[in-house]
């Protein structure tokens, strides 16, 4: 019996010995807790996206009015569930954000070899990305290829080893290496971590190459938008924009410039692709440099996180937080498909934040609280780069050291159909593996492994966020196991991956399971029901990869009001 269900059962047992009327029924199979599951209706949910949704918000992206609706929607609905506000007596926890947009008409990317330029097509052959920092960017530099860009004294593997970047530019592909485990590859995927890297070698900037195979996940014309979309950061105290992209942000390039950065290589494309999949280090200098010139208008906005409380009902554990976390922003207006160019956002993520009012019912409709306190946290800036749950990481609500765990929903599972099982993502990195398995167990599900690690959806949501400042979390998403034997889960994730996400496609017209998302809403509140009642304060594994480099980091931190 793993240790955690152990102790949860002798607390228990304790409290019905001793009768002490602060304590209620532990057990996940208590009669308060199947009403309180009973209180989450997939009809609520259904409601609920329909309003986040609706065109008439825009997309909800940060900057806009849209989302300021969402916003107090979402305050507005706490607040009839009796929840606490969560932010010193607010509702909202404002973010200052900085956005930089690329003036394309008075910006180029210019290959040079031979003293000769090869100009390339602006939307066709790259896209620049913009920049936080500089108004205008000036850049000349040769090239050098660094594989994925990645350096892993774990994984025994370093794309720079043999060969000399200071003050080059490094051109790499997205991603990381294969083998390495999911969550890890994740992890060296991040452009943040890659920018660190690049520059902790002396590089002045990133070119960014696709794999074909992620072209096919991610179609040329899909990416060009999401990139001129512009660059968000959230802006410290000082000022100064949070972990800008000063020397990364260059540009992505399509198939034909990855081609012709090759030609007088000592390598083919091709010979590159193949390294790549192998997982086999590959670095070499290119005969050609690149010429940058670019222009970038910013503006500064607030956007709020929304914070709800329910205060713990034991006098000790009660100082104690659970976090559940969802993104309430999405794009905003993108590219029309059918004449609709509102990018809605409906299952990603007012999904999410559906599912999440209906946990929220559920532990308010509770006769005692979870031991521990339980914080409700509706996020700004996901989708621009996690700003929102990075933002209130590093400036929580209530004392970091004592926020426990967090729980993240981020496309409620099962909404696209019904579900024989669920990915944890993250969990085994810490004792919340229990606490998910025991949840399962009690929803009928069983737990799968990443179906799709070369998506790296680990560092793609807002649980990201908290593990990077040490506090054990998970992302709980799709399982690729449907209980209808007709439909291939899998198979119809990934063509929703390439054919709605984000698109305007993802509506409410759509074929949507809102039984099957309220079941996996139901399994989502025993998770968080579990770690709150529970005696022990969740922990990372042993030596684990990110507990061993973040975890003291969260117990070492101080508080921020």
């Amino acid at each position: 019996m793993p240790l955690n269900r152990a102790a949860l059962i002798t607390t228990c047992v304790l409290s019905l010995v001793l009768s002490l009327p602060t304590f209620p029924d532990c057990s996940l199979d208590s009669p308060a807790v199947e009403s309180a599951l009973h209180a989450i209706r997939a009809d609520g949910i259904r409601a609920h996206m329909r309003f986040l949704s609706d065109p008439l918000l825009q997309g909800r992206a940060p900057d806009s009015q849209g989302y300021e609706i969402a916003a107090r929607y979402v305050a507005t609905q706490l607040e009839s569930l009796g929840l606490q506000p969560g932010a010193n007596g607010s509702w909202y926890q404002n973010v200052l954000l900085r956005k930089s947009l690329l003036e394309q008409s008075k910006s180029t990317l210019t290959f040079l070899k031979d003293g000769k330029e090869h100009s390339l097509v602006d939307g066709e052959d790259y896209v620049l990305t913009a920049n936080v920092v500089k108004s205008q960017l000036s850049l000349e530099a040769p090239i050098v290829f660094v594989g994925f860009g990645v350096t892993s004294p774990e994984e025994k593997y370093d794309d720079y080893a043999g060969v000399d970047v200071r003050g080059k530019i490094v051109a790499m592909f997205s991603g990381a290496p294969p083998r390495f485990a999911s969550t890890i590859r994740a992890y060296y995927a991040d452009d943040m971590v890659k920018a660190r890297n690049a520059s902790a070698h002396g590089a002045s900037a990133i070119l960014t190459m696709f794999l074909p195979e992620d072209l096919k996940r991610q179609p040329w014309d899909w990416n060009v938008p999401q990139y001129r979309a512009g660059e968000i950061r959230w802006m410290e105290r000082s000022g100064e924009p949070h972990n800008p992209y000063s020397y990364s942000g260059l540009a992505i390039l399509n198939l034909h410039a990855s081609e012709l950065l090759f030609t007088g290589a000592p390598h083919t494309l091709e010979g590159a692709y193949a390294a790549a999949r192998q997982s086999q280090p590959l670095a070499f200098s290119l005969s050609w440099s690149a010429r940058v010139r670019s222009v970038y208008t910013m503006k500064s906005f607030s956007s709020p996180n929304i914070v709800g409380l329910l205060e713990g009902s034991d006098p000790q554990l009660k100082k104690e937080y659970v976090i559940y976390s969802a993104h309430v922003d999405h794009l905003g207006i993108c590219p029309p498909v059918n004449g609709d160019n509102v990018c809605h956002g409906t299952v990603d993520n007012a999904s999410g934040v559906a599912a999440l009012l209906e946990i929220a019912r559920a532990y308010s409709s509770l006769p005692i609280h979870p031991r521990r306190s339980m914080v409700f946290a509706f996020l700004t800036g996901e989708e621009a780069g996690l700003l929102g749950s990075d933002y209130y990481a590093h400036f929580p609500t209530v004392s970091s050291r004592d926020i426990v765990a967090d729980v993240n929903l981020d496309e409620v599972p099962g909404l696209l159909y019904p579900m024989n099982d669920v990915v944890a993502m993250g969990a085994e990195h810490s004792s919340l593996q229990p606490n998910v398995e025991h949840a399962a167990k009690k929803i009928g599900y069983s737990l799968a492994a990443d179906p799709m690690p070369e998506e790296n959806f680990f560092i793609r949501s807002d649980q990201y966020s908290f593990v990077l400042r040490g506090i054990p979390s998970v992302y709980l998403t799709d399982g690729p196991d449907s209980s209808d034997p007709s439909i291939n889960g899998l198979e119809l994730v990934k063509k929703w991956n390439v054919t709605r996400y984000h698109t305007p496609l993802d509506n409410m017209e759509q074929p949507l399971d809102f039984a099957s998302a309220a079941r996996a809403a139901e399994f989502i509140f025993l998770v968080g029901y579990d770690v709150a009642q529970q005696d022990q304060v969740p922990v990372w594994n042993k030596d684990d990869f990110f507990g061993s480099r973040f975890g003291p980091l969260h117990t070492s931190s101080t508080d921020v009001p």
